[in-house]
Protein backbone atom coordinates (compact mmCIF):
# COMPACT_ATOMS: atom_id res chain seq x y z
CA UNK A 1 0.00 0.00 0.00
CA UNK A 2 1.50 3.52 -0.73
CA UNK A 3 1.97 5.87 1.53
CA UNK A 4 -0.04 9.01 0.67
CA UNK A 5 1.46 11.76 3.38
CA UNK A 6 -1.37 14.04 2.36
CA UNK A 7 -3.95 12.45 4.78
CA UNK A 8 -5.00 14.28 7.31
CA UNK A 9 -4.07 13.85 10.33
CA UNK A 10 -2.31 10.88 10.10
CA UNK A 11 1.10 10.25 8.68
CA UNK A 12 2.32 7.34 7.25
CA UNK A 13 5.44 5.45 6.71
CA UNK A 14 5.68 2.09 4.97
CA UNK A 15 2.37 0.28 5.89
CA UNK A 16 2.55 1.16 9.16
CA UNK A 17 0.02 4.37 10.59
CA UNK A 18 0.79 6.48 13.48
CA UNK A 19 -2.00 8.89 15.32
CA UNK A 20 -0.08 12.44 15.23
CA UNK A 21 -2.04 15.10 17.47
CA UNK A 22 -3.11 17.96 16.16
CA UNK A 23 -3.22 20.28 18.95
CA UNK A 24 -2.51 23.51 18.66
CA UNK A 25 -1.21 23.15 14.98
CA UNK A 26 0.11 25.65 12.90
CA UNK A 27 -1.24 26.62 9.53
CA UNK A 28 -0.42 24.27 6.95
CA UNK A 29 2.30 25.05 5.13
CA UNK A 30 2.24 24.58 1.00
CA UNK A 31 2.38 21.12 -0.45
CA UNK A 32 5.85 20.23 -1.67
CA UNK A 33 6.28 18.42 -4.76
CA UNK A 34 5.29 14.41 -4.78
CA UNK A 35 8.28 12.46 -4.63
CA UNK A 36 8.68 9.46 -6.68
CA UNK A 37 6.43 6.32 -5.56
CA UNK A 38 8.51 3.75 -3.78
CA UNK A 39 8.77 0.06 -4.74
CA UNK A 40 5.47 -1.71 -3.53
CA UNK A 41 6.59 -3.40 -0.24
CA UNK A 42 5.21 -7.02 0.31
CA UNK A 43 1.55 -7.68 0.75
CA UNK A 44 0.02 -9.27 3.72
CA UNK A 45 0.97 -7.17 6.67
CA UNK A 46 -1.51 -6.83 9.45
CA UNK A 47 -3.48 -3.12 9.51
CA UNK A 48 -3.45 -1.45 12.36
CA UNK A 49 -6.28 0.47 13.96
CA UNK A 50 -7.64 3.42 12.49
CA UNK A 51 -6.83 6.39 15.17
CA UNK A 52 -8.83 8.76 16.18
CA UNK A 53 -10.31 11.52 13.75
CA UNK A 54 -8.08 14.55 14.33
CA UNK A 55 -9.49 17.87 15.39
CA UNK A 56 -11.24 20.11 12.02
CA UNK A 57 -8.47 22.74 11.10
CA UNK A 58 -9.12 25.84 10.47
CA UNK A 59 -11.68 27.15 7.58
CA UNK A 60 -9.11 28.01 4.26
CA UNK A 61 -9.55 31.53 2.69
CA UNK A 62 -12.27 31.56 0.01
CA UNK A 63 -11.23 30.88 -3.21
CA UNK A 64 -11.71 32.95 -6.17
CA UNK A 65 -15.49 32.47 -7.52
CA UNK A 66 -15.62 29.53 -10.30
CA UNK A 67 -17.31 30.81 -13.99
CA UNK A 68 -21.05 30.76 -14.04
CA UNK A 69 -22.75 27.77 -14.50
CA UNK A 70 -24.92 26.75 -17.73
CA UNK A 71 -27.80 27.93 -17.92
CA UNK A 72 -30.36 25.50 -16.34
CA UNK A 73 -33.79 24.68 -18.71
CA UNK A 74 -36.80 26.59 -18.36
CA UNK A 75 -39.09 25.41 -15.75
CA UNK A 76 -42.97 24.62 -16.70
CA UNK A 77 -45.68 27.37 -17.18
CA UNK A 78 -47.60 27.92 -13.97
CA UNK A 79 -51.01 27.28 -14.08
CA UNK A 80 -52.99 31.11 -15.21
CA UNK A 81 -54.21 32.98 -12.28
CA UNK A 82 -57.82 34.08 -11.99
CA UNK A 83 -58.96 36.91 -14.12
CA UNK A 84 -58.94 40.29 -11.80
CA UNK A 85 -62.08 42.85 -11.89
CA UNK A 86 -61.49 45.34 -14.64
CA UNK A 87 -61.39 49.00 -12.87
CA UNK A 88 -64.09 51.14 -14.23
CA UNK A 89 -62.98 55.05 -14.23
CA UNK A 90 -65.40 58.02 -14.09
CA UNK A 91 -64.85 61.55 -14.54
CA UNK A 92 -65.35 63.50 -11.45
CA UNK A 93 -64.15 67.20 -10.84
CA UNK A 94 -62.33 69.17 -13.30
CA UNK A 95 -61.55 71.96 -11.92
CA UNK A 96 -59.27 74.72 -13.50
CA UNK A 97 -56.47 76.05 -11.75
CA UNK A 98 -54.06 79.09 -11.40
CA UNK A 99 -52.01 80.21 -13.77
CA UNK A 100 -48.61 78.49 -13.12
CA UNK A 101 -49.70 76.08 -11.07
CA UNK A 102 -48.92 72.50 -10.91
CA UNK A 103 -51.79 69.89 -12.34
CA UNK A 104 -53.09 67.88 -9.81
CA UNK A 105 -55.58 64.65 -10.35
CA UNK A 106 -56.92 62.73 -7.47
CA UNK A 107 -58.37 59.08 -7.32
CA UNK A 108 -61.39 58.64 -5.15
CA UNK A 109 -64.25 55.61 -4.60
CA UNK A 110 -63.71 51.72 -4.34
CA UNK A 111 -62.93 49.07 -6.22
CA UNK A 112 -63.73 48.42 -8.94
CA UNK A 113 -65.44 51.52 -9.23
CA UNK A 114 -62.93 54.56 -9.16
CA UNK A 115 -63.68 58.68 -9.31
CA UNK A 116 -61.12 61.38 -11.72
CA UNK A 117 -60.57 64.23 -10.54
CA UNK A 118 -58.50 66.81 -11.87
CA UNK A 119 -56.78 70.23 -11.00
CA UNK A 120 -55.62 71.51 -14.77
CA UNK A 121 -53.93 75.24 -14.36
CA UNK A 122 -55.09 77.78 -16.30
CA UNK A 123 -52.39 78.17 -19.44
CA UNK A 124 -51.10 81.97 -20.06
CA UNK A 125 -53.38 84.45 -22.36
CA UNK A 126 -51.61 84.24 -25.16
CA UNK A 127 -50.55 86.87 -28.36
CA UNK A 128 -53.19 88.30 -30.37
CA UNK A 129 -53.41 86.11 -33.60
CA UNK A 130 -53.28 88.10 -36.80
CA UNK A 131 -56.29 89.55 -38.37
CA UNK A 132 -57.98 86.54 -40.89
CA UNK A 133 -59.02 87.20 -43.89
CA UNK A 134 -62.69 89.02 -44.59
CA UNK A 135 -65.54 86.20 -44.68
CA UNK A 136 -67.88 86.19 -47.57
CA UNK A 137 -70.59 88.85 -48.04
CA UNK A 138 -73.53 87.05 -45.99
CA UNK A 139 -77.21 86.93 -47.67
CA UNK A 140 -79.17 90.11 -48.26
CA UNK A 141 -81.50 90.63 -44.79
CA UNK A 142 -85.27 90.60 -45.35
CA UNK A 143 -86.50 93.77 -46.44
CA UNK A 144 -87.29 95.87 -43.41
CA UNK A 145 -91.03 97.40 -42.61
CA UNK A 146 -92.40 100.03 -45.38
CA UNK A 147 -91.92 103.85 -43.64
CA UNK A 148 -94.56 106.15 -42.94
CA UNK A 149 -95.97 107.45 -45.60
CA UNK A 150 -94.77 111.08 -46.65
CA UNK A 151 -97.00 113.95 -46.55
CA UNK A 152 -99.16 114.32 -50.27
CA UNK A 153 -97.92 116.62 -52.18
CA UNK A 154 -100.09 119.36 -54.05
CA UNK A 155 -102.18 118.15 -56.97
CA UNK A 156 -101.17 119.43 -60.29
CA UNK A 157 -103.41 120.93 -63.13
CA UNK A 158 -105.15 118.39 -64.97
CA UNK A 159 -103.97 118.09 -68.53
CA UNK A 160 -105.89 118.03 -71.31
CA UNK A 161 -107.14 114.88 -72.10
CA UNK A 162 -105.00 113.11 -74.79
CA UNK A 163 -106.61 111.37 -77.89
CA UNK A 164 -108.56 108.02 -77.02
CA UNK A 165 -106.12 105.02 -78.51
CA UNK A 166 -107.02 102.40 -81.26
CA UNK A 167 -109.18 99.61 -79.89
CA UNK A 168 -107.88 96.52 -80.10
CA UNK A 169 -109.10 93.59 -81.75
CA UNK A 170 -112.38 91.43 -80.40
CA UNK A 171 -111.17 88.85 -78.35
CA UNK A 172 -111.86 85.18 -80.14
CA UNK A 173 -115.32 84.40 -78.95
CA UNK A 174 -115.43 82.10 -76.20
CA UNK A 175 -116.94 77.98 -76.28
CA UNK A 176 -120.98 77.86 -76.31
CA UNK A 177 -122.26 76.79 -73.52
CA UNK A 178 -123.73 72.98 -73.49
CA UNK A 179 -127.37 72.70 -74.62
CA UNK A 180 -130.08 73.15 -71.60
CA UNK A 181 -131.96 70.36 -71.17
CA UNK A 182 -134.99 69.55 -73.02
CA UNK A 183 -138.42 70.42 -71.34
CA UNK A 184 -140.80 67.72 -70.96
CA UNK A 185 -143.01 67.02 -74.46
CA UNK A 186 -146.99 67.74 -74.27
CA UNK A 187 -149.27 65.52 -74.17
CA UNK A 188 -150.55 64.17 -77.47
CA UNK A 189 -154.24 65.09 -78.70
CA UNK A 190 -156.88 62.81 -78.59
CA UNK A 191 -157.10 60.44 -82.27
CA UNK A 192 -160.48 61.36 -84.64
CA UNK A 193 -162.84 58.56 -85.50
CA UNK A 194 -162.46 57.11 -88.77
CA UNK A 195 -164.13 57.43 -91.16
CA UNK A 196 -166.71 54.49 -92.55
CA UNK A 197 -165.35 51.99 -94.66
CA UNK A 198 -166.70 52.09 -98.02
CA UNK A 199 -168.40 49.38 -99.69
CA UNK A 200 -166.59 46.55 -101.41
CA UNK A 201 -167.37 45.76 -104.97
CA UNK A 202 -168.16 42.02 -106.44
CA UNK A 203 -165.61 40.25 -107.32
CA UNK A 204 -165.07 39.45 -111.12
CA UNK A 205 -165.06 36.25 -112.98
CA UNK A 206 -161.89 35.24 -113.14
CA UNK A 207 -161.21 34.88 -116.52
CA UNK A 208 -158.33 33.72 -118.91
CA UNK A 209 -154.93 35.35 -118.22
CA UNK A 210 -155.17 38.34 -120.23
CA UNK A 211 -152.93 40.81 -120.22
CA UNK A 212 -152.97 43.28 -117.28
CA UNK A 213 -155.39 45.91 -117.73
CA UNK A 214 -154.57 49.24 -116.98
CA UNK A 215 -154.77 50.52 -113.14
CA UNK A 216 -158.09 51.27 -112.29
CA UNK A 217 -158.66 55.01 -110.46
CA UNK A 218 -158.49 55.32 -107.17
CA UNK A 219 -161.24 55.26 -104.71
CA UNK A 220 -162.13 58.47 -102.81
CA UNK A 221 -160.34 59.24 -99.83
CA UNK A 222 -163.05 58.66 -96.75
CA UNK A 223 -163.93 61.89 -94.53
CA UNK A 224 -161.19 62.85 -92.41
CA UNK A 225 -162.19 63.11 -88.45
CA UNK A 226 -162.17 65.92 -86.16
CA UNK A 227 -158.67 66.68 -85.13
CA UNK A 228 -158.45 66.62 -81.24
CA UNK A 229 -157.71 69.23 -78.73
CA UNK A 230 -153.95 70.78 -78.76
CA UNK A 231 -152.47 69.56 -75.75
CA UNK A 232 -150.78 71.25 -73.20
CA UNK A 233 -147.58 72.85 -73.59
CA UNK A 234 -144.71 71.73 -71.46
CA UNK A 235 -142.56 73.27 -69.18
CA UNK A 236 -139.55 75.49 -69.88
CA UNK A 237 -136.58 73.44 -69.49
CA UNK A 238 -133.90 74.82 -67.30
CA UNK A 239 -131.31 77.39 -69.31
CA UNK A 240 -128.45 75.75 -69.56
CA UNK A 241 -124.74 76.79 -68.18
CA UNK A 242 -123.14 80.11 -69.40
CA UNK A 243 -120.39 78.94 -71.71
CA UNK A 244 -116.64 79.97 -70.49
CA UNK A 245 -115.11 83.71 -70.81
CA UNK A 246 -113.33 84.07 -73.74
CA UNK A 247 -109.59 85.48 -72.97
CA UNK A 248 -109.02 88.39 -73.47
CA UNK A 249 -108.00 90.08 -76.46
CA UNK A 250 -104.39 91.79 -76.06
CA UNK A 251 -104.82 95.58 -75.30
CA UNK A 252 -104.33 98.04 -78.08
CA UNK A 253 -101.51 100.46 -78.22
CA UNK A 254 -101.79 103.45 -75.68
CA UNK A 255 -102.50 107.02 -77.39
CA UNK A 256 -99.70 109.52 -76.95
CA UNK A 257 -99.64 111.32 -73.40
CA UNK A 258 -101.17 114.62 -73.99
CA UNK A 259 -99.99 118.28 -73.17
CA UNK A 260 -99.22 118.97 -69.57
CA UNK A 261 -101.61 121.42 -68.46
CA UNK A 262 -100.24 124.74 -67.40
Amino acid sequence: MACNCNQTPSTCCGNFFTTETTTNRGQRGPMGPQGPTGPTGPSGGPIGATGPTGATGPTGATGPTGPQGLTGATGPTGATGATGITPTFTIGSVTTGAPGSIALASITGTPPNYILNLTIPQGPTGPTGATGPTGPQGATGPTGPTGAQGTAGTTGLTGATGPTGATGPTGPTGPTGPQGTTGTIGLTGATGPTGATGPTGPQGTQGLQGTEGATGPTGPTGPQGTAGAEGATGPTGPQGATGAEGPTGPTGPTGPTGPTGP
